[in-house]
């Protein structure tokens, strides 16, 4: 194998197969793009630059001449009345709300019936038969309170007369709104007076028809008294509830217990009764006697009942003197259960008769209550109107002084001075004729620059069709010839084709290298045929066998680059394999050869999909290291298409500004669609001396015979 066998592939790298992931055309701006349109068509802004600026000097020369006068309004001091209603202003919009009243017609109808009363200036007319228009414009000088107010008219003697009449209308204007705001407000203000004096007096002569009948000091000491008596008849009926449950207890008692406590719990009774207990005091005291008596006299027979027997005279004596003592105790207890109810019965009677005397006494406390809060009432009404109406009637006395002392602020300073030619609009309407001259000239190239898909460097093919780019050839002057030689003296031009070289010798494919390729383009005239005669020669500089085939039967023009006759070529050679030695022509570069198209023929694609160009590849192959096929335009014919799957691979080429992205678009999809093997593309005639180019630029690389 010669020095320029492929090396082996590297596993790592990714290997490059179609380009099945084609972006759409880049549709972003490129400044690069729109300098090299801009370039080429200088003369459109140019153009309408010199249009734009010659109407605007024609509207200047037959345009009436601009007088400008200029007055000086300012806010002067004030007098603040403490007491005084002030007229008020938003001052965030102030001075545009001072601007839009000296601006309105009705101001302006003003000044002119002003002008035309005093008779000393009269008023132009337009060629309409209107007053002459003047432009107003207010600004305000900083870090003060005095405005600028500039008039601006054809007429010199015209213009700063309505300013003045102007301003003095405006400042009359505004002394009668105030006048017409301030009546305005005190007649809605005596309205509201006269009400509130009437509901004042109707409120006042309810609360005396109400003392005339009712005597608040009486009704307060009635009510204190009332009040203070219903508390004790509450507290009252309160410990009878008490007693009653404590009757009621003692009743419970009684039923349940023994006669051991009956007498206990009635000296309890007793002694919770108060004046009942001591009513009845003789009788708890011969109670207790008895009770006394016959305690005595069981312990009495206890202890003679150890020594003594039941029978005894003595025992039995004790026993009939303790049943005559618990009988005398049953008699007691009998005449207590009765005591006990009727205490009962007369404290149910009391408590009716407090609870009557509560609700009588309640009746009267909130009969009571009513009057004095109906009192209160009255009179919070005369208090609360009473203060209203001496607000509005201190109101409208300040507004009442207020609207007969002048609170005007606004005065003139300046009155207009006399007006002055004035170039401004002229110099601004020739800025803005020549910004919008060269913007539009600009705005049109910018146009064509988006709507404009061809690529105009490799960067923009790099963002369409990603990382493909394989070569990229400059830019020839049109004296120097197409075909390179041996030594060849054009450094970036030889070394754009060794570069490709390389990048075919070092693809990144699975299996065997590529040894047929494709030459194609998407439209004719895109420089296929120079880029595959001169990457055939650098092959075969590069020590590989190369074969160049000239796979344009329709108009082929390798023959004429490499210098041999057209015929016989691959034409004939498909139809008559026999043929071969009469066809491969060879030159001085060794390792070359090289077979013209032949004889042009209509039906080319037939002929590739015949078994003769598949025998004469396989013949090729063998022969050669490389074979390179230059073929139609893939858009131009079916030929390119036919022939690119036979291949092992193809090589798509694209003229710098003169392919459209939509048309290679096109072309790479119909390759795809065969099951073509695009290897990459080649972006031909870039141009070198764009920024984006930064390849084989150091020509002294290139020279020999000197030392660095």
């Amino acid at each position: 194998m010669n020095s320029l066998t492929p090396a082996p592939f590297d596993p790592d790298q990714q290997p490059a197969g179609p380009m099945d992931d084609f972006a759409p055309p880049p549709s972003k701006f490129h400044l690069g793009k729109f300098l090299a349109f801009l370039r080429e068509l200088w003369w459109v802004p140019v153009a309408t630059l010199t249009l734009s600026l010659a109407a605007a000097v024609t509207w200047i020369f037959f345009a009436p001449p601009t007088f400008v006068s200029t007055a000086r309004m300012w806010e002067t001091e004030k007098l603040r009345l403490p007491e005084g209603a002030v007229f008020t202003e938003d001052q965030q919009t102030y001075l545009g709300t001072q601007t839009e009243l000296l601006r309105s017609a009705r101001l302006r109808q003003l000044a002119l019936a002003r002008l035309q009363a005093t008779a000393t200036n009269a008023v132009p007319l337009d060629k309409k038969g209107d007053p002459l228009e003047v432009k107003l414009k207010v600004l305000q000088a900083p870090k003060s309170t005095v405005f600028v107010v500039e008039a601006s008219g054809a007429n010199p003697g015209f213009t700063p007369a309505y300013l003045d009449a102007l301003m003095n209308e405006y400042l009359e204007y505004k002394k009668n709104v105030r006048k017409v705001v301030s009546g305005d407000t005190l007649a809605s203000i005596s309205e509201q007076v006269l009400r509130l004096e009437r509901d004042l007096k109707a409120d006042q002569d309810a609360l005396t028809t109400f003392e005339r009948t009712n005597n608040l000091a009486i009704l307060q000491e009635e009510g204190t008294i009332a009040g203070g008596y219903l508390a004790k008849l509450k507290t009252q009926l309160s410990d009878y509830k008490l007693d009653s449950q404590l009757l009621e207890a003692t009743a419970l008692e009684q039923a349940s217990i023994g006669a051991a406590k009956t007498n206990s719990i009635g000296s309890l009774l007793d002694s919770l009764r108060g004046t009942e207990s001591a009513a009845s005091s003789p009788a708890a005291v011969e109670r207790a006697s008895a009770f006394k008596d016959l305690e005595l006299l069981r312990i009495q027979r206890e202890k003679l009942s150890k020594y003594l027997r039941p029978k005894h005279p003595k025992i039995v004596k004790l026993d009939e003197e303790i049943e005559r003592g618990q009988k005398l105790l049953d008699l007691y207890r009998n005449q207590s259960q009765e005591q006990l109810g009727t205490s009962r019965q007369a404290m149910k009677m009391r408590m009716s008769s407090v609870q009557e005397s509560i609700q009588e006494w309640e009746s009267k406390v909130v009969e009571s209550n009513a009057r004095i809060a109906e009192a209160e009432h009255l009179k919070l009404n005369v208090n609360r109107t009473q203060s209203l109406y001496d607000r509005l009637v201190a109101l409208l006395q300040n507004v009442d002084i207020s609207r007969n002392i002048d609170q005007e602020t606004l005065s003139i300073l300046e009155p207009a001075s006399p007006a002055k030619r004035s170039y401004s609009s002229d110099i601004s309407l020739l800025i803005m004729a020549a910004v919008g001259g060269l913007g539009v000239g600009l705005g049109f190239i910018a146009l064509v620059v988006i709507r404009d898909d061809r690529f105009t460097s490799v960067l923009e093919v790099s963002e369409a069709l990603g990382d493909e780019v394989v070569g990229q050839v400059p830019e020839l002057d049109g004296s120097t010839p197409l075909l390179l030689e041996e030594g060849d003296d054009r450094h970036m031009y030889a070394e754009s084709f060794r570069n490709l070289r390389s990048a075919l010798l070092f693809l990144a494919i699975e299996g065997e290298r590529p040894k047929v390729l494709l030459i194609t383009s998407a439209i004719p005239n895109e420089g296929k045929s120079t880029v595959a005669a001169n990457l055939a020669r650098t092959l075969a500089q590069g020590g590989a066998r190369v074969l160049l085939v000239d796979g344009d039967l329709r108009r082929g023009v390798l023959h004429e680059l490499i210098g041999v006759p057209r015929e016989p070529g691959l034409s004939q050679l498909l139809q008559k394999p026999e043929v071969m030695d009469q066809v491969v022509h060879s030159n001085s570069l060794a390792n070359f050869r090289f077979i013209p198209s032949g004889t042009r023929v209509r039906n080319a694609g037939d002929l590739f999909l015949g078994a003769a160009l598949d025998q004469l590849l396989a013949r090729w192959r063998a022969e050669y290291d490389y074979v390179l096929i230059d073929s139609t335009p893939v858009l131009a014919a079916d030929d390119a298409t036919t022939l690119a799957p036979k291949t092992d691979g193809t090589l798509f080429v694209v003229r710098s500004q003169f392919s459209g992205a939509r048309q290679i678009r096109q072309a790479l999809d119909l390759l795809h669609q065969r099951q073509a093997k695009v290897l990459g593309v080649v972006f031909n005639r870039a141009d070198s001396s764009a920024r984006s180019y930064h390849y084989y630029k150091y020509a002294e690389y290139y020279k020999t015979g000197e030392t660095a």
